[in-house]
């Protein structure tokens, strides 16, 4: 795919937006964003800093995400349709074969990292290798550092307070609100580049409700039973996980993972929240680069 914007029908009718860096480098890379309902901005910076490496960049909006098309989520035909977990690991296959993709990179971030690994699972022959961005392969561990930085942040009655919330459901209401910005503030956005502020909110209410919930720090959508812990034992691509450390997702459960993994490691960016690659630039692509240098050596994890 040549360098630029373009737009690719799927078969099912629907258009996705995405866009290329470094047109017909030596490596492919394809980039999976967070969210679920974010879209590519993290990655934006990847092509420039990979372009030394010679790494092609892809990176596109998932369906529903703000540059792609968003089908019609209130008809319940369509939601049982595309709002599921193997509705986006088979888009990510699509959008590999009409981005003419083989023997690739994937890499994916915090809900990119979870589909990521199941794509692995079910279509890892078309994998050279595989990078995880702060995600973990299982929510339990998930909703367990979400009581544990609560327990830091806030005092009991403040605690209390929010759990009460919602349990009512009561999202909206001002105190509350400010405590999960303050969250966002201290684990998700440590950095918040001009350049990438919007006048108004782009993620896709819709589908991150569906799958998450409100916000990060509660789940209240599909994602809460799922569980990949005995999968990714399977998934033999080399595997680099890139985590922060001071963000949402459980270092203790990120080693364990580079344990898992049969051929994984584990590196961590300093003074880094979920969004590190954004955090801490520096650290982070330097982690990055590594992994690809090693693997062109023959190196990587010995």
């Amino acid at each position: 795919m040549k360098n630029g914007t373009h737009i690719i029908k799927l078969d099912n009718g629907y258009s996705l937006w995405t866009h290329t860096w470094n047109s017909g480098g030596d490596e492919q890379l394809l980039c999976l964003h967070g969210g679920p309902g974010d879209t590519h901005e993290v990655y934006e910076q990847f092509g420039e800093e990979l372009k030394g490496l010679n790494i092609e960049v892809n990176t596109y909006d998932q369906l529903g995400s703000w540059y792609s098309d968003t089908p019609d989520w209130d008809d319940q035909k369509v939601r049982k349709l595309y709002l599921n977990e193997n509705y986006y690991v088979d888009e990510i296959e699509e959008v590999r074969q009409k981005l003419g993709l083989e023997n690739f990179y994937l890499v994916g971030h915090s809900w990119g990292g979870m589909i990521s690994m199941m794509y692995a699972r079910k279509y890892g022959k078309h994998l050279k290798g595989l990078i995880i961005i702060s995600m973990i392969d299982n929510i339990a561990d998930y909703m367990e550092r979400m009581i544990k930085i609560r327990n830091v942040e806030f005092t009991q009655s403040q605690v209390d307070f929010m759990a009460d919330i919602e349990k009512r459901k009561d999202f909206d209401d001002p105190t509350y609100r400010k405590y999960i910005d303050y969250l966002y503030d201290e684990y998700i956005h440590r950095r918040k580049p001009y350049a990438q502020a919007h006048v108004v909110d782009i993620q896709s209410k819709p589908v991150y409700n569906n799958f998450q919930g409100d916000n990060e720090f509660v789940i209240t959508g599909d994602l809460g039973g799922w569980d990949y812990r005995k999968e990714i034992k399977k998934i033999d691509v080399p595997t680099q996980l890139l985590f922060a450390d001071h963000e949402t997702m459980p270092l203790e459960t990120a080693k364990r993972m580079a344990n898992d993994f049969p051929n994984a490691r584990l590196s961590i960016t300093p003074n880094g929240g979920h969004n590190h690659m954004i955090d801490n630039p520096d650290v982070f692509f330097s982690n990055l680069r590594h992994y690809f240098e090693d693997i062109k050596a023959g190196v990587f994890n010995k």
